[in-house]
């Protein structure tokens, strides 16, 4: 019995597989399962591949439907590159900036001394320069030579201490800027001891040259105790017939710096010359009257003031000289009396022409103002000019004189340098 009850469920698991539903039903999900779990691995993967092949196909309809050729996305797409790329290689170079910046800070903190102490804020905001800028200090002083890089000059100073005068020489100049647009200039020099402006002398004009051989002297006549407080300034400038002669730079020697009891002979550097704010020249009012049925054109000198300082002793011998001019040409020219030591001249002087109707508008009046001086020659305090080719106030007084005929029109002028109006008056005249 014992035996039968222990076998009794192995008769049972026996029997069981009679029963073909039963056995079939138990076994099913185990054979089943198997081929469903890889059937569902492939549909996934295949899914995958179907969301994978719409996006794409969405993402080249999207393209198609852009109104631009392939070519062009391209190029668009190579641009886009190109900038991003671009802005890489400005994040990396200031990151490399900002590192030898750190760099230089921690050198700085290493060397411990006094003068790192006093001026430690001063030397951290420099390199915060430095790191904007991306240059160093070598670099800075570098650049700043090849700015200053203005030319040479050689010259000569000799003293004559029995007839007391001062030879300058001015003997050739080399590698000098150029100023033109050919890669050239027009390059002479002027000499003046200064504070005294009114001697002043003018090498030659070379044309298109940058090594100009100049060989010229000029002597000044000063005694020797006063030459103390004077300075030698020579300025190269590059000429130009139709506009301001352009400065290219200057050697400034003062003369108490330099030792006279031997003749002198170097070469120097051109330094850059200051630009000051332009000189006044003071100022002259002039009347125009002009009589058609007569064909009279009458030019009347009234006053000046404020003129500029001529002499030594703070005053000008002021004069008026007026030309008439044609296509550049001189027609006719008068002159004023000499105002003896005076800066506001009063004249009140009169000059008549005659030109035709149809002639007034190719006529250009030129006035200037002289510093008489006896023993050298006259200098030009400043000039102007009227007419219709004129600007400015120039244009207004002849245009208010042909408006208003047999009527004198007055007109207050500031007076120009002379060389500016010369320069105009060249220009108008080449047009022609």
């Amino acid at each position: 019995m014992k035996f039968n009850l222990f076998r009794r469920p192995q008769a049972v698991a026996a029997a069981e597989p009679t029963g073909a539903t039963t056995v079939t039903m138990a076994p099913t999900p185990a054979v089943i399962s198997t081929p469903a779990d890889t059937s569902g691995s492939n549909n996934t993967e295949i899914n995958k591949n179907d969301m994978f092949e719409e996006i794409k196909s969405k993402f080249l309809n999207e393209i198609d439907k852009i109104p631009l050729p392939p070519w062009a996305l391209i190029a668009i797409a190579v641009v886009a590159a190109l900038l991003i790329l671009t802005c890489c290689f400005c994040i990396i170079k200031k990151c490399c900036c900002k590192k030898k910046k750190n760099k230089k800070g921690k050198k700085g903190k290493d060397g411990f001394n006094m003068k790192n102490m006093q001026g430690g804020e001063i030397h951290q905001d420099d390199d915060d320069d430095e790191g904007e800028t991306g240059l160093t200090e070598e670099e800075k002083e570098e650049e700043e030579k090849e700015q200053e890089k203005l030319g040479k000059l050689q010259y000569s100073i000799d003293y004559d201490f029995e007839n007391t005068k001062l030879t300058i020489g001015i003997l050739q100049a080399a590698d000098l800027m150029s100023m033109d647009s050919g890669g050239t200039s027009d390059p002479y020099v002027k000499v003046l001891l200064f504070p005294d402006k009114k001697k002043k002398y003018d090498t030659k004009v070379h044309k298109k040259t940058l090594n100009p051989v100049f060989n010229e002297t000029f002597v000044f006549k000063v005694p020797y105790e006063e030459l103390g407080g004077k300075t030698l300034v020579m300025s190269v400038y590059d000429y130009d017939r139709f506009s301001k002669h352009d400065v290219i730079g200057e050697v400034k020697l003062p003369m108490n710096t330099i030792d006279l009891g031997r003749p002198i002979e170097e070469w120097r550097d051109l330094e850059s010359a200051d630009q000051e704010e332009p000189e006044k020249l003071g100022d002259i009012c002039i009347s125009l009257r002009y009589v058609p049925t007569a064909g009279k054109l009458t030019v009347c000198i009234l006053e000046a003031k404020n003129l500029k300082k001529m002499d030594a002793c703070g005053l000008s011998d002021p004069y008026v000289k007026i030309q008439l001019l044609q296509g550049g040409k001189r027609l006719k020219k008068k002159k004023t009396t000499v105002k003896k030591n005076t800066l506001n001249p009063y004249y009140n002087e009169s000059f008549s022409f005659e030109i035709p109707l149809e002639q007034m508008q190719k006529i250009l009046v030129a006035v200037t103002v002289f510093d008489y001086d006896k023993i050298g020659k006259n200098d030009a305090i400043g000039k102007i000019f009227v007419g219709s080719k004129a600007t400015g106030l120039g244009l207004k007084h002849w245009s208010d004189m042909l408006a208003n005929p047999r009527r004198p029109i007055a007109q207050w002028h500031p007076l120009q340098p002379e060389e500016d109006i010369d320069g105009q008056l060249a220009s108008l005249a080449a047009k022609k």
